[in-house]
């Protein structure tokens, strides 16, 4: 069913109910019903809610079509103005506010339903009269309560949202599942094949807040030439198709792939559309979740603007735990058989996501707040359980043998006033000469190949003492440790890696500034025994309880301890010094400072879900070190095997003493020593490194 006919027979459904809840709400203004504490807020949500459906409308009509850059600008102003800046201390979207506003017992809900109601902008652009409908519902089912009684009983709140989460489970995660899936849910890639991508007036049809950054990243990218664009597009689509290749996967079976990226990219996305669409894979391009329902945390997956505001993302990242239980758990994730089950064979045919990532923006060190909600224990331990359930539920219907992805990156303008030489950068370190660099690194692989363990310490104030334990090879004629990455998945070329043996992996790692999945850890310090977390510590806070439960919940994502799951040197010293001239060290997303040093991924290995799958370096030998003692255990119990996280912790090169290999008759082969390449043949990569540290 086309996307418009199967949207418009939902939005026929339910017209009338959709009716009725907004002449419910153009009453709230002129009552006096509840008490004079809470009046101010439920008014404002009212009024909320009555502007998106003035948006939707225009929508409809398509009289948002003739709007003016000036006039869709100001649109987008008013419905996030709410939570930018200094405006968010007195929104009820802060958490904080709304504790003092409507007191600690009903502050917290409040502020999640007042969050939850934000989540109708997307609705509205997307003309979902359904969405809308049960968010003004559940709006009004509140209102209703506090109009009973002067005091409502807080859990009969609380049931309220429970039972919105659990009767709406089958729409809301249902569709995102779909979302996911199914190419001719179009609505970006409409907007995208559709807009004249020179007016940037396009850019504004898709409900996500729009910032200069994003004005001025779709301006650039139009005063680049026509071959830059396809030399963009071409290094992005390019490097999926030969991540199919180098792993064995048939990539003639699959019919779609999730395009993920930051907007004011369009220009390269459509380009990258075409790209894809001749290797025979329409595009499915999905929004990142705006509902509690759907979304991870504060974590973006799919495409968004600009962050309004990290700290109200940050602040709402556990709404959750409102609602979230084991009754409610197996319920998502029964809907999720269901779904996957009704569409298993779009699933089938499902190639994976291609990304392009943004960075630059100011590392965020985010305030922790009492006000915000946060799981308990128990529901943590739930949490983590839906994560394993739900990544062997996915992976039942899309294989992970079968499917790849890649990722690249780009600067946003806030990276600095040399935001178009970084950006031509950029495009020259995504596009450096791969075969170089096979070359060299198969000369660290064949050092590294000779030895039992490596050894890392830090310098200049790095505190790093760590072994990490390598695989032995059977056939050295025939296998190898290490895999020769030369940017195919993961773009820019530049890192070997493998799956180190946890057992006899042991140490410190340090680094004295990190940027992990959009937050900053400064003087990050983590303990291995055998391979396995065994302490941590960081200097953001205060307290040293605060730095703890920060670490454990966004590094170790709330378990009691992570594997060592990848060892790697990275080897693009090109990208190091790029990072040093423009003094952007701090910015440089993982993708790209991952191979600006060596690096350790705590988490699953690089092979997680498809460590049967033989891979082989560019010289023909098998990469034998798949696999380590975890997750080994798939074998016996795939629930034990999996930790579905893995972040990358890089060294820089200014904090390395050296990097030696220790072979199995106590020989020493150094490899880095006071952050330069000293392995024979392989001092080519110093050659940007020259100057650099004086």
């Amino acid at each position: 069913m086309k996307l418009e006919t199967w949207q418009r027979d939902r939005n026929e459904r339910c017209m009338e109910r959709h009716q009725l809840s907004i002449e419910r709400l153009q009453m709230i203004d002129q009552e006096e019903t509840v008490q004079d504490r809470y009046r101010p807020y439920f008014r404002m949500c009212a009024a909320f809610l009555l502007k998106l459906e003035s948006l939707r409308r225009t929508i409809e009509d398509h009289s948002f079509e003739t709007f003016t850059l000036e006039e869709r600008k100001r649109w987008n102003q008013e419905l996030y103005v709410d939570i930018l800046g200094e405006n968010y201390k007195k929104s009820f979207a802060d958490p904080t506010y709304a504790v003092k506003m409507l007191s600690e017992v009903y502050g917290q809900l409040l502020s999640f339903l007042y969050t939850e109601l934000r989540s109708g902008i997307l609705y509205a652009f997307s003309n979902r009269l359904d969405y809308l409908t049960i968010l003004n519902e559940l709006f009004l089912e509140i209102y209703q309560c506090f109009e009973a009684q002067e005091q409502p009983e807080y859990r009969n709140l609380r049931e309220c949202v429970y039972w919105y989460a659990s009767d709406y489970c089958d729409v809301f995660v249902a569709d995102r599942i779909l979302e996911q899936v199914d190419a001719s849910r179009s609505f970006a890639t409409d907007i995208i094949r559709k807009s004249d991508l020179t007016d940037l007036r396009y850019l504004y049809s898709f409900g996500e807040y729009i910032s200069a950054s994003e004005i001025r990243t779709a301006r650039h990218l139009l005063e680049l030439d026509e071959s830059v664009i396809a030399k963009m597009a071409d290094v992005y689509t390019e490097g999926y198709r030969i991540g199919f290749v180098n792993t064995g996967k048939d990539l003639t079976k699959k019919k779609s792939v999730n395009i993920r990226y930051v907007l004011g990219f369009e220009r390269v996305v459509k380009k990258a559309i075409e790209n894809f669409e001749k290797m025979g894979l329409s595009p499915v391009i999905y929004r990142s979740g705006v509902s509690m329902l759907t979304k991870r945390q504060h974590l973006k997956i799919g495409y968004y603007g600009a962050i309004a505001n990290k700290q109200y993302e940050y602040d709402h990242r556990d709404d959750q735990a409102l609602f979230l239980d084991k009754k409610f758990v197996e319920r998502k994730l029964e809907v999720m058989q269901t779904t996957y089950e009704h569409c298993k064979d779009l699933a089938r045919v499902f190639a994976g996501p291609a990304c392009i990532e943004m960075f630059g923006e100011e590392p965020f060190v985010p305030e922790v707040k009492e006000e915000v909600l946060t799981l308990n224990e128990k529901q943590q331990e739930l949490s983590v359980s839906f994560d394993s359930r739900q990544s062997q539920l996915v992976n039942t219907y899309i294989p992970g043998d079968e499917r790849s992805f890649t990722i690249i990156a780009y600067p946003v303008p806030e990276i600095g006033d040399k935001y178009e030489e970084i950006f031509d950068e950029i495009i020259r370190i995504n596009t450096l000469d791969a075969k170089v660099y096979e070359k060299v690194q198969q000369t660290l692989i064949d050092a590294l190949d000779q030895g039992t363990c490596v050894r890392i310490l830090g310098g200049n104030g790095n505190c790093t003492d760590l072994t990490v334990q390598l695989h032995s090879l059977k056939d050295r004629e025939k296998e190898t440790i290490f895999e020769n990455c030369v940017a195919d998945v993961n773009i820019p070329v530049g890192e070997v890696f493998t799956s180190p043996v946890l057992e006899g992996t042991n140490g410190l790692l340090h680094v004295s500034k990190v940027y992990l999945n959009e937050l900053q850890y400064q003087d990050l310090k983590i303990t291995f025994a055998n391979g396995m977390i065994a302490d941590y510590s960081c200097k953001n806070f205060e307290r040293e309880l605060e730095n703890k439960e920060y670490i454990k919940e966004h590094v170790l994502h709330r378990q009691a301890t992570l594997p060592l799951g990848e060892f790697a040197i990275g080897t693009n010293t090109t990208a190091y010094v790029a990072a040093k001239k423009y003094d952007i060290e701090d910015k440089m997303p993982i993708l790209i400072a991952e191979k600006m040093g060596p690096h350790f991924a705590v988490g699953d290995t690089c092979y997680s879900w498809s460590e049967d799958i033989k891979v082989y370096n560019p010289n023909g030998k098998e990469i034998i070190a798949r696999d380590n003692s975890i997750s080994i255990l798939r074998k016996e119990d795939v629930s034990k095997a999996y930790y579905h996280c893995h972040t990358d912790i890089t060294i820089p090169y200014e904090e390395l003493k050296r990097i030696y290999v220790i072979t199995a008759d106590g020989k020493e082969i150094s490899l880095i020593e006071n952050g330069e390449f000293v392995l024979p043949d392989t001092e080519i990569l110093n050659e940007p490194l020259k100057n650099t540290y004086k």
